[in-house]
């Protein structure tokens, strides 16, 4: 029987479907695979399902020179924690999971959005503490939304969604920045590069891809191009941002607030972002719902069947 290694417990729904057709082993634990384990699954099984953390880097690939395994069905649609070239030259095929996220990563941009843009983690924090002295005209005065100007960094899938979001939610106006101009069915202005969306928009929204391409993609030269109001919200992956920048951009007032699901070096977040009140943290919630975790593993199983059918991947990357 077909041997399939799960790198984390997934949705129960997602786990029956696995085993109703193949012997699968499920590691119970949620931390990342150490290179121990990745090599162990490289050989010793014929598909693996593994997530974000789980480094299959090229030295991985290299120290299996004969895998058993034959395909990464990855849990998730962000992929730049496997050199997917060495898993190819190993003869491993690699799939994610796009469309399933899209919804559920824009939801959690327009929290927070709002959250950094009217200051609630500060007034929920104030609260709990039993600071809170009652209502007053001047309370945690923050920036309304409707009719700002929010910029988009990757106009893809999920850029269009919040995009989506923001102008027929919110009545803002959109500007974007990507590769290529879109065809869309709002309107939208798109910005001749980064550095000058910056500048003209409210809300920057970072939602592109990790990976080398997009290391670092905001840094200092673009948060200083901000405007002292404006707030970065970031769904995308933590290295996109330098995080050591935007803890400067925050502590100098350049820019007035930030709201992070990801962060650099996660599951560590620098004792600077977490004492500053202008920051909203969440820990990386971007698909946390139970139907889209499920979705996202049920795609992940059909991208199994369809390889061990000897059908393309419905999500080949």
């Amino acid at each position: 029987m077909t041997k399939v290694f799960m790198t984390r417990p997934l949705p129960e729904r997602v786990q029956e479907a696995a085993r109703a057709r193949y012997d699968l082993t499920v590691r119970e634990i949620t931390t990342p695979l150490t290179a121990d384990e990745m090599r162990m699954a490289l050989r010793d099984y014929d598909g693996v399902v593994p997530t974000l953390g789980d480094m299959f880097s090229a030295e991985v690939f290299a120290d299996v020179p004969d895998p058993r395994c034959r395909v990464l069905a990855n849990f998730g649609v962000g992929y730049n924690h496997i050199d997917v070239d060495a898993a190819k030259g190993a003869g491993i095929a690699v799939s994610n999971t796009p469309g399933a996220v899209t919804d559920a990563t824009a939801d959690t941009a327009m929290c927070l959005m709002l959250m950094s843009a009217r200051r609630a983690g500060e007034g929920e924090r104030l609260l709990r503490a039993g600071n809170w002295e009652g209502w007053h005209p001047t309370q945690l005065l923050g920036m309304h939304l409707s009719g700002k100007t929010v910029g988009i960094v990757g106009m893809g899938r999920i850029g269009q969604a919040i995009a989506r979001r923001s102008h027929f939610g919110f009545g803002m106006d959109v500007a974007y920045h990507s590769r290529s101009e879109k065809d869309l069915d709002f309107r939208a202005k798109r910005k001749p590069s980064l550095v000058a969306l910056a500048a003209s928009v409210d809300v920057l929204v970072v939602a592109v891809p990790g990976g080398s391409e997009t290391h670092h993609l905001i840094d200092a030269e673009v948060l200083s191009a901000m405007q002292p109001h404006a707030h970065l919200v970031n769904i995308a992956r933590g290295n996109v941002v330098d995080e050591a920048a935007l803890i400067t951009a925050l502590q100098s007032g350049s820019i007035a607030g930030a709201g992070l699901d990801v962060y650099e070096f996660e599951p560590q977040v620098p004792a600077a972002l977490i004492a500053m009140e202008n920051v909203t943290l969440l820990p990386h919630l971007g698909t946390a719902a139970l139907e889209v975790r499920e979705d996202m593993g049920m795609m992940t199983v059909t991208n199994l069947n369809a390889f061990f059918d000897g059908q393309p991947l419905r999500n080949a990357v």
